[in-house]
């Protein structure tokens, strides 16, 4: 069963590493993992929303996810994205950052670096607003109650992290103008190029959250037509016209994983930018990821089940906030890519690890529960 869901995404991990050693010897096959891990547990969270959803279509529009949908998700997001932000920012065409970044590493790396603080910018805002949008919601489970209970009430204020959000990103863009000046005033005009990525990156977060939104208002509406036709049916008891229905609330469903997946990557493809600028490991860690993904949406699926490791949504969220200081922190300062990589992977592991313990101590007190329902048993038995 494991090996048949998860035998595509096995062998494409050990085609990717082996090309990342090929491309760039082994320090790549580590930035590579790091990335392929980091994509994994950051949309951890939407492979269970992906398997939530994908149980209710039937067997065409699963297949359809399955293979029209991983072409977007693996190549569209994954692979051709991260190449568009860097032709955007670097003022390139897509075919040229891809030849540079193969043919001339240095003119590319030295295009990218220049084009930094515009991408840092605009992705440190993005996944600013993920994490905001988390932490201020207030949620029955809670990993850190100490830190998230408070937050939870200061969330109530309307519109607090798009507030708090816009404070950051000013402080960030002034405190580059004041580096600039410092440092001759060679580049000061980045200062406002960080304020108005940022700006970009904000407004590309509510467009993608006002899409989502739409779309699942959309799909509930359709749910609901759907159940009042089957309502309908059995009182008058005349045949619907079941393929109809299915499939336009199952085009919907589609429709809506898509937004989601797209959502979802965006955090693990501009995190990536946090570990590295070459967009060629940036493509074979990402796209690793992303088939792992995929499988264990399949995998969730097929189980019937989901998954019991209640913090890791947490874990990971925890990771879009400090990849989204990095990157913001990137824009004056340089941070060695694998103290990037490894804070990510610790508080996701962390996570994990605080699920487990959790899982261990709800089946201990429920063990302890039914001895002592069986004591009592037979105490009045006697």
């Amino acid at each position: 069963m494991v090996l048949k869901t998860f035998g595509w995404s096995f062998a494409v991990t050990a085609l990717g590493l082996v090309a990342a050693v090929l491309f760039g010897g082994w320090s790549a096959l580590g930035i590579v993992a790091i990335l392929s891990v980091l994509e994994i547990s950051l949309s951890f969270d939407n492979a269970v929303v992906n398997a939530g959803i994908l149980k209710k279509m039937n067997a065409f529009w699963q297949k359809i996810f399955l293979t029209i949908g991983i072409l977007i998700a693996v190549f569209g997001m994954r692979l051709v994205f991260p190449v568009v932000i860097v032709a955007v920012t670097a003022s390139l065409n897509p075919i040229e950052a891809v030849d540079l970044a193969l043919s001339d590493k240095d003119q590319y790396q030295q295009l990218v670096t220049d084009a930094h603080p515009a991408i840092a910018a605009f992705g440190g805002m993005f996944l600013l607003m993920i994490f905001l949008d988390f932490i201020f919601e207030d949620r029955d489970i809670k990993w850190l109650s100490w830190l998230e209970r408070p937050l939870a009430k200061l969330g109530k204020v309307d519109m607090l992290s798009v507030c708090i959000a816009l404070i950051v990103l000013l402080i960030s863009a002034l405190t580059f103008a004041a580096n600039a000046h410092q440092h001759g005033g060679a580049h000061v005009d980045k200062a406002e190029t960080v304020l108005l990525s940022g700006i970009g990156g904000l407004i590309t977060y509510l467009i993608v959250g006002g899409l989502s939104g739409y779309f699942e208002d959309k799909l509930e509406e359709e749910e609901e037509r759907e159940h009042e036709a089957e309502e309908e049916a059995e009182r008058t008891g005349k045949p619907r016209s079941a393929v109809a229905l299915a499939g336009k609330a199952a085009f919907f469903m589609f429709l809506y994983l898509e937004v989601l997946d797209a959502s979802f990557s965006f955090d693990g493809v501009i995190g990536a930018f946090a570990i590295t600028n070459d967009i060629v490991l940036m493509a074979l860690g990402l796209g690793i990821g992303a088939m792992y993904v995929r499988s264990l949406t399949v995998y969730l699926v097929r189980q019937g089940t989901l998954d019991d490791y209640v913090y890791l949504e947490h874990g990971a969220h925890y990771a879009i906030g400090a990849l989204a200081a990095i990157l913001l922190v990137t824009i004056q300062y340089e941070i060695n890519e694998f103290i990037t990589g490894s804070v990510g992977v610790i508080l996701i592991a962390w996570s994990f690890w605080s699920s487990v313990r959790r899982n261990r101590a709800l089946a201990a007190a429920e063990g302890k529960a039914e001895a002592s329902d069986e004591k009592t048993e037979v105490s009045s038995g006697v």
